[in-house]
């Protein structure tokens, strides 16, 4: 009993001293704020999905009631009033960048529409504004469709469609891509600090010359492992939840109608498997510029091949089996059917048992990796 007393006493005075050596450490307190703050809200209005202001121009050759109701029609928030130009003006100012989009609606196209025939529009598109070009297109195609079948309407009855499709959106009734990126951002800055913080702690231990003062304390490599662990694990869940109530909730106003309470557990056990990640590369890096490097390697297949970023059905099937064994890619699954669709630990059970399996796993190797790198220290 003394003995285990001994070793908790010990694991919780040495996470005490990782609180104090992050607050002493200005910038990752900084890194900390601006990834669950500022970085999260920036994601989620800076989404290529997301057509916001984007600058349009009309050369309106017919001036009828119908060219009228679709210039109407493109307003904010997608885009900016359109700016009225004649047909000599319209590759000037493409050229000079100032409209992404140029309408032109040609002399008799309302005339044409009424009587029956297909009319055609040219839409010209600055290709080289890439986000806001390709779904820009769809808007403006969807918004004109529209416009016409409203007018034609009440010159003609439409032909009844055989089947009505009545869309129904369970979570984003909106589908408002904010809502969709803030929560997405949030589980990626979770992976991001969750590795991060825990392998900085342990580089900065050898640049500060203090890992010698833990090789000549009675502390063993398990128990400096799992001071970092827990201590950073409790900073990183700390800020994610209060980022999802104040950040998520509040400002960015994305109604989040799944458990916080499960959410945080299943954050609290990710954050297991993902500081052992980072206590294994801190003890391959040498350096913090090297470790560094050595995130970018690990960090981005992490995201982008997880499935937070791009759904793992589009992904080769060999990909999708290396990434089986990653504990990123069910925390995503897990986090996002709780958060996104209500789901409970009756749903959820098995990504938390993987991502407690591949956690130990890590954990053991990280552990071992330790436990070298000490004794080497230490010869």
């Amino acid at each position: 009993m003394g003995r285990h007393s001994s070793h908790l006493h010990n694991t919780w005075h040495l996470g005490i001293k990782e609180f104090h050596s992050l607050l002493g450490d200005p910038t990752m307190l900084f890194l900390i704020i601006f990834m669950f703050s500022v970085a999260i809200y920036s994601d989620a209005h800076s989404k290529p999905e997301s057509l916001h202001r984007a600058s349009i121009a009309v050369v309106d050759e017919d001036r009828s009631q119908l060219s009228g109701r679709i210039l109407d029609a493109l307003q904010p928030p997608q885009f900016i009033p359109p700016v009225h130009v004649g047909l000599a003006d319209m590759d000037k100012g493409m050229d000079a960048g100032l409209h992404t989009f140029v309408l032109d609606i040609p002399p008799n196209f309302q005339r044409d529409v009424l009587a029956g025939r297909a009319p055609s529009i040219q839409l010209n598109v600055d290709a080289t504004r890439q986000s806001q070009a390709q779904t820009g297109t769809g808007y403006i195609q969807s918004i004109i469709n529209d416009e016409i079948r409203a007018f034609a309407a009440h010159y003609r009855a439409a032909a009844p469609a055989p089947v009505t499709l009545v869309p129904r959106s369970l979570f984003n009734p909106n589908l408002n891509a904010s809502w969709f990126a803030a929560i997405t951002a949030l589980i990626n800055n979770v992976t991001q600090l969750g590795i991060l913080l825990t392998g900085a702690a342990l580089i900065r231990e050898r640049e500060h010359a203090t890992i010698e003062h833990l090789l000549v304390m009675p502390v063993t490599p398990l128990e400096i492992m799992l001071s970092k662990v827990w201590s950073m694990g409790v900073v990183v869940l700390i800020a994610s939840s209060l980022s999802l109530q104040f950040m998520v909730k509040g400002a960015l106003g994305v109604t989040v109608d799944g458990s916080a309470v499960l959410f945080g557990l299943g954050t609290l056990l990710y954050l297991f498997a993902a500081a052992s990640i980072g206590i294994y590369m801190g003890t391959l890096a040498r350096n913090m510029p090297q470790f560094g490097l050595m995130s970018i390697l690990v960090l981005l297949p992490l995201q982008i091949l997880s499935g937070a970023l791009t759904p793992r059905e589009s992904m080769p099937d060999l990909v999708r089996w290396l990434m089986s064994f990653a504990p990123t890619t069910h925390y995503v699954g897990l986090a996002q059917a709780v958060l996104f669709r209500n789901a409970g630990l009756g749903v959820v059970w098995p990504q938390f048992l993987m991502v407690a399996a591949i956690g130990a796993a890590f954990f053991a190797l990280a552990h071992q990796r330790l436990r070298r790198t000490i004794g080497t220290m230490q010869g």
